[in-house]
């Protein structure tokens, strides 16, 4: 079995290898459409149709990640480690660093919206929104998930991955095609085989031709 970093301690071994495999898929992604973003302000063109879309898709998908974590996986390993000081030290800088995100997204936004030359420094605002971003998802990777794994059972991973179809059930038709847009061919097979079949082929067949029409971040 692949490991969360590379080690075979039980410490680290993934309890639910699909319920991993979509976290640290989404991470990926953010960063992705972040770089997508900034290429697109450095160009000038931040403010372009597809670009706005891809950028609106961008924070639904962060939200609804975070929302996930804050009001499920964090609470579920906070309660397995009570009493355990540093460990809950770890979850609340999660959720410190979520609400240091908020003010950078909402700057992004005002930047994105305004007419050209005017709603803030756009090139300067992405590029704090992607330091901070960085910052979080490699402390959420190196601390807070290991310490998930360790923890939680099977039993509650597969709820976990459960909890997020019924919270992203409505998006899925566009949450799959996003995270496997412009990836590589091992990334990519790896997330799609962690999927069931029928959601595989409803994303060959209808939701990835449906996303690739959308046309998102193209300038």
């Amino acid at each position: 079995m692949e490991t969360f970093a590379g080690s075979e301690t039980s410490a680290t071994r993934p309890r639910d290898m699909t319920c991993r495999t979509l976290l640290y898929a989404a991470h990926q992604a953010f960063r992705r459409d972040l770089d997508r973003l900034a290429a697109a302000a450095a160009a000038g063109k931040g403010r372009a149709g597809h670009v706005r879309a891809g950028w609106e898709n961008l924070k639904e998908q962060i939200r609804l990640h975070q929302e996930l974590e804050d009001g499920w996986l964090w609470p579920r390993v906070e309660r397995a480690v009570a009493g355990r000081r540093a460990e809950r030290a770890v979850l609340e800088e999660m959720r410190a660093d979520h609400a240091r995100l908020a003010p950078l997204v909402a700057r992004v936004d005002a930047a994105m919206n305004g007419a050209a030359g005017e709603g803030g420094d756009l090139p300067a605002a992405v590029r704090e929104l992607r330091e901070a971003l960085e910052r979080h998802l490699r402390h959420e990777e190196m601390s807070a998930l290991p310490l998930a794994e360790s923890v939680l059972s099977g039993a509650e991973w597969r709820a976990l991955a459960g909890e997020a179809r019924d919270r992203c059930a409505a998006g899925t038709p566009l949450f799959v095609p996003w995270v496997v847009d412009g990836i590589g061919p091992v990334e990519r097979s790896r997330f799609l085989t962690a999927l069931p079949k029928p959601l595989r082929e409803l994303n060959r067949v209808m939701w990835e031709p449906r996303y690739r029409k959308r046309r998102l971040w193209s300038i």
